[in-house]
């Protein structure tokens, strides 16, 4: 959502000094991100995130601060979807009461700044005929930007945390789908499945996309994709790279390399399988498209001037034909690929082999689902992470199983039998995405 916001204007509001804000989110970046607001200028209420991860409520009124409430906690995890809740009710006794946050089931409450709001104050997201918007902030460049899913609005009541969640047997914070809550007049619930900005609640209060393209995606809280890691991903040059559309994108500068590998690595067994797209290929030497080994990941980090091919944790093929393959070249292994070619990959993690393949055909005759002909082996049991080193201008779009190449849907999905993901050509027999799920087949 770096450019996409939703917004509506408020009705009359049951009670407009309680409220809950519940949603699921999954950061892109580390820049300062609004997730929820109304108003701007000296008359103004916002829910963010600020650059440095910590997560703050405040409200500006008439030039005069009268709500913030900032957490000293910071929250900068890019592969993980984050369950934030804000009670909120201004007619309790005890200030601190007032206004509650929580985050994946916990309440905060140690802050760097806490200014609770006054007995009865009015916050701007719940008054009566406001405009709201989710994802932006009026009169700045503060953008969403990252996943959201199930976002639910309460007006007339401050819940908690466990309304909308809770531990599973392991500890682990999971989403409850279908929340017993009543909604009040403003009142809504969007995202519930998917991207549609149609009020889920029963009050048919629907949002309008204001900007940008709202994009869907198979990544959600009960089931984390890979992407692209902004934490993980290096300029060796001068000039940087972006990183975007929930980081399923890869999009480098000119005239300097680039490399980026995947959030989700892979354990010591397991069979997956990914594609990527590159916009800029033209029958060059560029980009390498692969996987690492993930402990090789910080020596990669580490390295200065312009990376070389010939490293041995590494491997990957070429626009050009060439293929790298831990340490070894070959020239012409194959005829090569261009702009806007799909390649597929898949790896058999227990066995130390993996496949390359071009809109739909194997290289090198593999059979990834019997196990032949791969394009590359190495030590069974070893880690990996997918991996793209890039020198031109020029997207690499991944698809780990989220359907999209960018905000582009496939075209006509594959078949996949585990069910998880979706992709442009067939998966191999026993194959899936590399996502938590699929991590735990």
């Amino acid at each position: 959502m770096a450019s996409t916001y939703l917004t509506r204007t408020n009705g009359t509001s049951t009670l407009q000094t309680k409220f809950t804000l519940s949603v699921w989110l999954k950061r892109s970046n580390l820049s300062e991100v609004n997730i929820l607001g109304a108003g701007s200028g000296n008359d103004k209420c916002i829910i963010f995130f600020k650059s440095d991860g910590v997560f703050e409520f405040y409200q500006n009124a008439s030039g005069s601060t009268n709500i913030q409430l900032r957490t000293n906690r910071k929250f900068r995890d890019t592969s993980a979807w984050y369950h934030l809740v804000v009670a909120y009710d201004s007619t309790e006794t005890t200030s601190s009461d007032r206004l509650k946050l929580y985050v994946n089931g916990v309440q905060e409450t140690s802050f760097s700044v806490n200014t609770y709001p006054s007995s009865s104050l009015i916050p701007l997201v719940n008054k009566n005929s406001q405009s709201i918007n989710v994802g932006f902030e009026n009169g700045t460049s503060f953008y969403f930007d990252g996943l959201m899913s199930h976002v639910h609005f309460i007006d007339g009541t401050a819940y908690n945390a466990s309304a909308f969640g809770q531990a599973d047997a392991n500890g682990v914070w999971t989403i409850n789908t279908s929340p017993s809550v009543t909604y009040g007049t403003n009142g809504f619930f969007i995202l519930k499945n998917g991207n549609s900005v149609t009020d889920q609640s029963g009050n048919g209060n629907n949002f309008t996309v204001a900007g940008g393209t709202l994009t869907n995606t198979e990544d959600n809280p009960s089931n984390v994709f890979a992407t692209f890691n902004p934490l993980a991903s290096k300029v060796i040059g001068t000039v940087g790279f972006t990183i975007e559309n929930g980081n399923t994108v890869f999009n480098p500068s000119s005239g300097t390399n680039q490399f980026t590998t995947s959030t989700i690595c892979t354990p010591s067994t397991g069979k997956f399988y990914w594609e990527m797209k590159s916009t800029s290929s033209s029958g060059g030497d560029w980009p390498d498209i692969g996987l690492m080994f993930t402990d090789s990941i910080s020596t990669h980090m580490a390295a200065t001037g312009n990376p070389q091919h010939n490293f041995s944790y590494a491997a990957g093929i070429e626009a050009n034909g060439t293929r790298w393959a831990f340490g070894t070249q070959t020239l012409n292994w194959f005829g090569g690929f261009n702009n806007n070619d799909i390649i597929t990959f898949a790896v058999d993690v227990g066995a130390g082999k993996l496949w390359w393949g071009v809109n739909g055909a194997w290289l090198n005759s593999g059979d990834p689902a019997n196990g032949t002909n791969a394009g590359a082996t190495f030590t069974a049991g070893t880690s990996i992470t997918a991996w793209v080193e890039q020198y031109n201008v020029g997207d690499v779009q991944a698809n780990f199983g989220n359907g999209y190449f960018g905000t582009t849907a496939v075209s006509s999905a594959g078949t996949n039998a585990s069910g998880i993901g979706i992709f442009e050509y067939d998966v191999p027999t026993g194959y899936t995405a590399l996502s938590t799920k699929g991590l735990n087949l």
